[in-house]
């Protein structure tokens, strides 16, 4: 079976899509070994992020098993995670320790 989106890390809260996935469209995630059957909301495009849980305002956004960032809206699971929806972490030099 192919796989159409991937998660690095069990703890990650998104997955990369590997090919653009349409609407109501139920795909396979892969993460190591582990595939798992999930339906998406939206559009995700090849190489973008999408949701694989609701996730809240103000949560981090785990992606590799680190924080990339930080929710500014709430995140349904199926739907795009992008800069429209997450203020990124990396590279700020004003946030000291707060990232974890």
């Amino acid at each position: 079976m192919p796989i159409d989106a991937v998660i690095i890390n069990k703890q990650d809260n998104v997955a990369t899509a590997l090919r653009n996935i349409q609407p109501n469209e139920e795909i396979t995630v892969g993460m190591g070994d582990e595939t798992k059957q999930f339906v998406v909301q939206e559009c995700i495009s090849y190489g973008h992020k999408f949701s694989v849980k609701d996730i809240v305002l103000g949560e981090n956004i785990l992606k590799y098993g680190e924080v990339i960032g930080r929710a500014t809206q709430e995140i349904r699971a199926g739907t795009h995670a992008h800069i429209h929806n997450i203020e990124s972490l990396r590279g700020r030099g004003d946030l000291g320790t707060r990232e974890s």
